[in-house]
C-alpha cells in the first residue's frame, strides 16, 4: 500500500511504500518542535477527513524536557491529535491493520493478533462481525 511520508522515513517498516497522490495513508515520521506546535498540514486534514489511516511514528516527536511549559504545550498537541483519530505508532513490533485487511480477516471469519493496532475504519470493520 502507498503512504504520503511527512518527514524523516521511520527506521521501523509500517507496511507502506512512500510516494506522491494517490496514496492510501499518511505517516508522519517526524516532526519539528515548530510543526508540531502548528501542526496544520493539508494532507493530514485531508486524509483524515475521508477516513484515511494518518499514522504518527512517536519516536520522530520532539520533547523539551527541560522546559516545563513546552513539554505541556506539546503533550496537549500530542493529545489533541489523538483526538483527530491520528494513530500513534511506537518503536515496538505492533501490527498496524488497515481497513483492508480487517475486511480481509472478516471474511475468512479471523480476528487480529493481540497487540495489533486497529485503525478507526478497520475497528469498525471487526466490530460489524460480530
Amino acid at each position: 500500500m502507498r503512504a504520503r511520508l511527512i518527514g524523516r522515513c521511520p527506521p521501523r517498516d509500517l507496511g507502506y511504500t512512500y510516494g506522491e497522490a494517490p496514496y492510501d495513508a499518511v505517516v508522519i515520521g517526524s516532526l519539528s518542535l515548530g510543526q508540531l506546535l502548528c501542526f496544520q498540514d493539508e494532507g493530514v486534514l485531508e486524509a483524515l477527513a475521508e477516513g484515511k489511516p494518518v499514522i504518527l511514528y512517536t519516536p520522530g516527536l520532539p520533547e523539551a524536557p527541560k522546559n516545563r511549559a513546552l513539554a505541556a504545550a506539546l503533550a496537549s498537541k500530542r493529545r489533541e491529535l489523538k483526538n483527530w483519530g491520528v494513530l500513534f505508532v511506537d518503536g515496538a513490533q505492533k501490527r498496524l491493520v488497515t481497513a483492508k485487511e480487517a475486511e480481509m480477516l472478516r471474511q475468512s471469519g479471523k480476528r487480529p493478533g493481540p497487540g495489533a493496532v486497529l485503525t478507526p475504519l478497520a475497528r469498525e470493520i471487526l466490530e460489524g462481525s460480530d
